[in-house]
């Protein structure tokens, strides 16, 4: 597909889980990438159970708020094509579907960089499940899916693990026996959709930091941190999987591999067992044995609450300090993604921490989620929020404009 032929047209953005769909609908224009605006999003959720429909304008005015219980058929590939029916028939006759781009968790050490999904590509994604085994299956299937019922739709892949591609050996390997280095052991990170758009924003609306040391804070239900010096990913808190790092909804982050061992010997727990429990049960549920979400945890007086949001602060705040030292200083400090965004409590928190580094919070724009935070004498803070539909159909077009 030429530039020409996506010069008027819709292009539509999916990241897929295993119950639920959430879509972007982009509008695309002449001039490509600079062109890309949204026209509507929204997400499938319950799939499996009681599937239901919510979508709203990029306005924030409502759509649709339906139930689709009549079309679950169990899975989210059944229900994919009475998705795209359904925002095909919503979108302006003017507007026909001409791509879809996709998140993919993890592009191993071949994909660098968006690529078009044909020939083998999706044999080569297809073989990188054991390294996101809860993940890259679900990206994969809607990829598939969308194949079988439109096999005329280009779809773009864009990766998690791209952007950190530019690390060097000294963050990406672990210690142990080279055999299992070469064969791919090694730190990949993730987010990295996330983390490209505010190094984009950065370079866009504050140059000067951007070329600076900047520890971004990607915080949500899933949650990491990532060093950027000049813009580029140079170490990241996330490994050879997303349960490393830092503590999160309802994954441990950085573990004693000694507990997996004990596990297994002293509970008979076997590879499904430990999948289970590090992707499902641990974390702020884990801890709190109450919830993920941080809300409610900070709301709640339970002592298990208290703990499991000031051990996710601390937690993050050590991995700051740690990002900290590899870039050899810091310029500022982004918070984005849910809990970074919209959670004043925990930010001051995390920056109460790093109060000897020469963070300080301006309470009144802390409280009010502005976008600068700190004080005047303070290291920069800020809050953006991220992107990562954007990113992916800026990518998606210009794969296919290429």
């Amino acid at each position: 597909m030429t530039q020409s032929e996506m010069t008027k047209g819709a292009l539509l953005v999916l990241n897929s889980g295993s119950s639920s769909v959430k879509f972007t609908i982009f509008q695309v224009g002449a001039k490509a990438q600079d062109q890309v605006s949204p026209l509507f999003a929204g997400q499938l959720t319950g799939i499996g159970t009681d599937a239901n429909l919510k979508a709203k304008t990029s306005e924030g005015k409502l759509i649709t708020n339906e139930s689709w219980a009549d079309k679950d058929k169990g899975s989210v590939p059944a229900i994919l094509p009475h998705l795209l029916e359904w925002i095909e028939t919503n979108l302006p006759a003017d507007l026909p579907l001409k791509a879809a781009g996709h998140r993919v968790v993890h592009g191993g050490e071949t994909y660098d960089k968006p690529v078009l999904v044909q020939g083998d590509v999706f044999k080569k994604l297809a073989d990188l499940s054991p390294l996101a085994p809860l993940h890259q299956p679900q990206n994969l299937a809607a990829i598939e899916a969308l194949a079988n019922s439109r096999p005329e739709l280009p779809q773009v892949a864009c990766f998690d693990t791209a952007f950190h591609q530019t690390q060097p050996p000294l963050s990406t390997t672990y210690a142990i026996p080279k055999r299992y280095t070469d064969e791919g052991v090694r730190r990949y990170g993730f987010h990295g959709l996330s983390y490209e758009y505010i190094a984009h924003n950065l370079r866009e609306n504050k140059p000067d930091l951007a070329k600076g040391r900047v520890v971004v804070a990607h915080l949500g239900n899933g949650a990491s941190l990532t060093a950027l010096d000049n813009g580029v990913s140079v170490e990241t808190s996330m490994g050879f999987s997303a349960l490393d790092g830092v503590p999160m909804g309802t994954r441990p982050g950085s573990l004693d591999a000694g507990i997996l061992i004990h596990l297994m010997r002293t509970y008979d727990m076997d590879a499904d067992d430990l999948e289970k429990l590090l992707y499902h049960q641990c974390g702020l549920l884990g801890v709190s044995n109450i919830s993920n979400d941080m809300r409610e945890l900070e709301e709640n007086s339970d002592p298990n609450a208290q703990l499991a949001v000031d051990l996710f602060s601390i937690k993050v705040a050590k991995q700051i300090a740690s990002l900290a030292i590899t870039l050899g200083g810091i310029d500022g400090l982004i918070f984005t993604a849910g809990i970074g965004e919209h959670g004043p409590i925990i930010r001051k928190k995390i920056c109460d921490y790093l109060a000897w580094i020469g963070f300080e919070l301006d309470v009144a724009a802390n409280d009010a989620n502005e976008e600068l935070i700190s004080t005047e004498s303070s290291i920069p803070v800020y809050i953006i929020p991220t992107d990562e539909e954007l990113m992916i159909a800026r990518h998606t077009v210009n794969v296919l404009s290429a």
